[in-house]
């Protein structure tokens, strides 16, 4: 009944609407920095990374669930996928995880969501990596190496200071112009 009245919403222009781990989370649109944020690493990655890619904002990704809830589904700040794998051409809403290489988040507003929910949410769904940018801790986090219930790995650098993506990126994310 959840995911039947979640798929039935139609949320105003601009918010978005995900069900993560049985809650339904409507977020109202982005600030000007969150979206600089997500610029600024969208341009790095498709200049600098090892492996041509493809990205996309605010696409459904349909992710498996822990315990009794419904399958969660869950948009993405920005989602990065090898372009050979044409992972977004004629996919609906909700798309599953398949070629997904990195989910990028911004916190804003439900801190918890991203640092936590999503956070597992990925994990779970076999996600490689997940990059957090913490705006009110100034700090990004790469997680990686997916388990049962949370990533293995993780590595927290301050903003300022560059972040190591590992193949399929293999380069440095420079974070110095989100200060």
């Amino acid at each position: 009944m959840l995911l039947e009245g979640f798929l039935a919403l139609n949320p105003p222009q601009g918010f978005r609407a995900e069900l993560v781990e049985g809650e339904i989370v409507v977020t109202s649109p982005p600030d000007g920095d969150h979206e600089k944020y997500i610029s600024r690493i969208v341009r790095q990655v498709i200049k600098h990374s090892g492996t041509d890619m493809d990205f996309s904002e605010n696409k459904g990704l349909r992710l498996r669930s822990g315990d009794a809830c419904p399958e969660n589904h869950v948009i993405p700040d920005v989602i990065f996928a090898p372009l050979a794998s044409d992972l977004f051409g004629g996919a609906g809403p909700w798309m599953p995880l398949d070629d997904v290489a990195m989910v990028v988040e911004v916190t804003a507003g439900n801190l918890r969501k991203d640092r936590e929910l999503k956070r597992r949410c990925y994990a779970r769904g076999g996600v490689a990596l997940y990059l957090l940018l913490d705006r009110d801790t100034a700090q990004t986090t790469l997680f990686g190496s997916p388990g049962k219930d949370d990533y293995r790995e993780h590595h927290t650098r301050p903003l300022g200071r560059p972040v190591t993506l590992p193949a399929p990126f293999a380069f440095e994310l420079e974070t110095t112009d989100l200060l």
